[in-house]
């Protein structure tokens, strides 16, 4: 979420049920739709936008150094204790954990919500307390920390000494036994799944900005949280209810794995997998009548898909949290152990796009919250934390997204191959890099379009594994069977899954089948991924379609103020009309550039045209608005899609109805 993981946005067409389909989701988990406020595809206008990137949070924790002199008769340290790492900078030991978050219309009018922590100490020895750098699944730094004012610290109603050992770190002094308050300001402005956001009657916010941990101590203190809002006002959050208004978390993982709605929304609720499965929707009246309807169906069809994969239904209820906001460039989501952030521009409504998103991050409950790499498993919060298995965590889960919606219905079997196709051109269209590498590399996030490869190419990756295994095993084993193994064999003992336990228990679910070369050429190496080798053991082959389409020929990046130009590609017809890196684009054409879907509509438009028309190009630059004029320019693109082979084998044509339904031989 994913970081937002993320879904990519893509101007080329994908066919469901009910058409033509606009969108397809390539992310999480965060998936983006949109490349948000600090990623927006890197496109070349009317080029599919297979290089939208995905939305992330993640962060890096600074080396801290520990000096402590100790002088005869002094009770705390004359230097300051600072850290080196992780566990050497220790807070004293806290009690009795609790947490309060104030949201009312008097600090909604500023943008800010309140955070209150109590806890008891044993003496007077300095608690060092802690913001997270990132929030799991939104895999980038996004130092919380920065958005925390008028920090206090106060114990039997007086205040107390405290400072700063790192950026996101308090040490607070206490006097003696007791109770301590520590209280701050949160500023909830960033519309962003993995951030807090707020508006006149309404709050989201997720535990990592909210909550500080004590330094060192471990994260498996029990802790509660109340919150004081208006009376009327709805809370809704998968922690566990302790009273009104207040809730409890048995870990400090549970506690800031839950986000929070706060205010005017709406609520329902519906029994999906004999479980309660709640929809909470801002602003009131976004999702209504016929809209909401197609939502619930969506859910009835992929939650049982998803759950058949793993045999178990793993919460007692799952919220799905949704904000539709005309500021949003696009659509995201976020993952959670029972719960996901969806964060959408209005466009996004009633789109096909929708149940793919729901599936990602919902089959993310499964997969990464709870089946982890061993790297992630247990979260911390104070640094970056890579895997070179992130392509399992997203790809797999992404490649499952789209099963779930073949298993389930709501696309037909050519729906499916054509959203595979999309992102074989997708992967195609981009520098040939390793899923390792680019598992690792997305929390620098690569400015060559690769940043979130690992969804699309996992996904195909998760798509070849499962036909070569059902192949192998004459259809009696299939990637579900790996992904429901290792859940019960890691997740289940408390611990994450290693990448020789993943390719052992796919050999083994292959009927011992060496997956060696596939691993080296394919996944640790750069090879292109071989469909024609693979594809026909499913009774399937890729099939390529060519057309010549307008391209201005520009790279990009969206934040908050717009769309700005970090690339003009030589000769292109930006390059000789004048674009400029660092020129913010306003309008393509006669396209308003902030509109998510003007990629498309400028090609739908200016397709027939011929080469060499004049387009106008709107650009803001020194703060100046300038209109350039650019001369219509094509380019040949190569797009893919799968088709059925008439002349399969009758095996191909088992592992491939296998596959589609989600069934193997007895």
């Amino acid at each position: 979420m994913g970081i937002r993981v993320e879904a990519g946005a893509r101007t080329d067409e994908t066919a469901g049920l009910s058409g033509r389909v606009e969108y397809s989701i390539t992310q999480g988990a965060l998936l983006t739709w949109r490349a948000n406020e600090s990623c927006k595809s890197e496109i070349a206008v009317g080029v599919p936008s297979t290089l939208a990137v995905a939305m992330s949070t993640s962060r890096f924790k600074k080396m801290r150094t520990c000096v402590i002199l100790l002088l005869a008769g002094l009770s705390a340290p004359l230097v300051p204790p600072r850290a080196s790492a992780q566990g050497t900078a220790t807070s004293a030991p806290l009690t009795d954990i609790q947490y309060e978050v104030t949201f009312t219309r008097a600090n909604a009018e500023r943008r800010q919500v309140t955070s209150t922590m109590t806890f008891t100490v044993g003496g007077t020895d300095p608690v060092l307390l802690s913001i997270p750098k990132w929030t799991p699944g939104a895999y980038e730094i996004a130092n919380f920390a920065r958005d925390v004012s008028s920090f206090s610290a106060e114990q039997a109603g007086t205040s107390l000494a405290w400072d700063k050992i790192d950026p996101d770190t308090w040490r607070i002094r206490p006097r003696g036994v007791g109770e301590v308050t520590v209280k701050f300001d949160y500023l909830a402005d960033s519309l962003d799944n993995a951030n807090t956001w707020s508006r006149p009657d309404f709050l989201l916010f997720n535990g990592t900005n909210l909550f500080p941990y004590p330094e060192g101590r471990g994260f498996d203190f029990p802790a509660s949280v109340t919150v004081n809002t208006e009376a009327g006002w709805k809370i809704v959050t998968g922690m566990t209810p302790a009273g009104a208004h207040r809730y409890s978390a048995p870990n400090y993982h549970d506690l800031v794995d839950m986000p929070f709605f706060v205010g005017q929304f709406d609520l329902d609720s519906a029994q999906i997998s004999g479980t309660w499965v709640r929809f909470a929707t801002y602003p009131s009246g976004s999702v209504t009548g016929g809209a909401r309807v197609a939502v619930w169906e969506a859910l009835k069809r992929v939650i049982p898909a998803e759950v058949k994969v793993f045999g178990e239904v793993p919460w007692s209820t799952y919220s799905v949290l949704q904000i539709t906001d005309p500021s949003y460039g696009g659509g995201s989501g976020l993952e959670h152990q029972n719960s996901h952030v969806d964060v959408l521009n209005p466009g996004m409504l009633g789109t096909p796009v929708l149940p793919s998103l729901y599936a990602h991050e919902i089959f993310h409950a499964w997969n990464v919250k709870r089946l982890r790499p061993a790297d992630l498993f247990p979260y911390r919060y104070d640094e970056e934390q890579p895997t070179p298995l992130l392509w399992i965590s997203e790809g797999i889960t992404d490649y499952y997204a789209d099963l779930a919606e073949v298993r389930g219905g709501i696309v037909d079997a050519n729906g499916f191959y054509l959203l595979t196709g999309d992102k074989i051109s997708e992967v195609e269209a981009l520098a040939p890099t390793a899923l390792e590498d680019a598992s690792l590399s997305t929390w620098i996030h690569p400015r060559d379009g690769t940043e979130y490869i690992y969804y699309s190419k996992g996904s195909l990756a998760g798509l070849l594994l499962d036909i070569m295994i059902r192949d192998a095993s004459d259809n009696h084993s299939s990637l579900d069977d790996v992904l429901r193994t290792l859940y019960n064999t890691a997740y289940k003992n408390g611990r994450g899954f290693t990448s020789d336990e993943w390719w052992s228990t796919v050999s083994k679910a292959a009927k011992g089948r060496s997956f060696s070369d596939f691993y080296a050429r394919y996944i640790d190496g750069r090879e292109p991924l071989p469909y024609d080798k693979v594809l026909p053991l499913a009774g399937l082959r890729l099939a390529r379609d060519t057309a010549h389409v307008p391209q201005l020929g520009i790279a990009s990046l969206q934040d908050s103020t717009g769309l700005h130009v970090t690339q003009v590609i030589s000769e292109s017809a930006a390059a000789v009309a004048g674009v400029q890196p660092g020129d913010q684009l306003i309008s393509v054409g006669g396209f308003n550039a902030d509109d998510p879907n003007w990629t498309e509509k400028f090609r739908y438009r200016y397709a027939r045209q011929p080469g060499g028309t004049e387009l106008p190009v709107v650009i803001r630059r020194n703060g100046a608005e300038q209109t350039l004029t650019a001369r219509l320019h094509f380019v040949i693109s190569v797009g893919s899609h799968l088709i059925e082979d008439a002349r399969a084998s009758a095996k191909a044509r088992k592992v491939r109805d296998g596959l589609l339904r989600g069934v193997t031989q007895p």
